[in-house]
């Protein structure tokens, strides 16, 4: 009898979890949903190169995409920071709208050292009504003489 009972509630917990995790699929590709995130990007203004670790400059692209075809969503804030962590700039000065499948790209120039080798940018966004959350990324390219890097790098959700 206790075993009927505790088969029926892992059935029960299995069921709850189902449910809970099918609430935050989006359709048939089960893409996460959500209303708002805080993303850290790596940004590497510079990296360094050669026997004497000379920086090569960078510039840097960072893309919010937004993925859902269907609804909106709304970057509140794009900020740029330095290697120590210091604020370097506000890449918005108000919120902007991304409608479905648009984009928003930040510049970071390859002149511009102020963020260093281990800057970052934190993206905040917001939709009125669940949605497929942004692909935000950031690119970075660089060429000189004869030698040419590009890379990018991924963000990261640091808070639902």
């Amino acid at each position: 009898m206790a075993r009927g009972i505790v088969g029926r509630m892992l059935c029960a917990a299995a069921l709850f979890a189902a449910l809970a995790g099918a609430a935050r699929a989006g359709g048939p590709g089960g893409a996460l949903l959500s209303k708002g995130q805080t993303i850290y990007v790596p940004v590497y203004s510079h990296i360094y190169h050669g026997i004497k670790a000379r920086p090569f400059n960078l510039t840097v692209t960072v893309s919010v995409r937004n993925t859902d075809p269907r609804r909106p969503l709304t970057v509140l804030a794009a900020d740029y920071y330095d290697t120590e962590g210091g604020l370097v700039r506000h890449f918005l000065d108000k919120p902007a709208t991304l409608p479905p499948l648009a984009t928003r790209e930040f510049i970071v120039e390859e002149r511009d050292e102020a963020g260093g080798s281990g800057a970052n940018c934190i993206v905040r966004w917001s939709a009125a009504e669940p949605v497929n959350a942004p692909v935000v990324e950031a690119v970075m390219i660089g060429a000189s003489s004869n030698q040419g890097i590009s890379f990018v790098c991924t963000g990261r959700v640091i808070e639902e």
